[in-house]
């Protein structure tokens, strides 16, 4: 057995394939009305977009989570890309959590929110 797949439940599919295709996942055009949307990642790993409307076709019972639902943590190639991504992320309008600095573990580190609040971090070993 192994982990496939991660899902992310969207309050707005456009924004969230913007956000996530500025970290370099390539989703299909998005089409009026979408409600699930995959990207594979450079590891295998599939990154799932569902709409809110689905998951409340799906599970009578889902609410919206409040909070911070859940972070996921993309490894960057150097130091100098988690400045770039979280640069380009930032410019382009969505949140900083946590401006690009040098954690004392040995990592350049950054974080941002997606369009839904999820926390996503930057990091590249130092």
């Amino acid at each position: 057995m192994k982990l496939d797949a991660i899902g992310i439940v969207a309050k707005d599919m456009k924004k969230a394939v913007e956000f996530y295709s500025l970290l370099g996942l390539v989703f299909p055009e998005v089409k009026q009305g979408e409600d699930h949307l995959e990207a594979t990642t450079s590891g295998g790993m599939r990154l799932m977009l569902d709409s809110e409307s689905l998951m409340k076709k799906l599970k009578g019972h889902w609410v919206k989570p409040v909070g911070q639902p859940m972070t996921l943590a993309f490894l960057c190639q150097s130091p100098a890309e988690v400045d770039a991504r979280y640069a380009q992320i930032t410019e382009a309008g969505f949140k900083s959590e946590k401006e690009p600095w040098d954690a004392f573990w040995g990592q350049r580190y950054a974080s941002v929110l997606d369009p839904d609040g999820n926390c996503v971090d930057l990091f590249a070993p130092l």
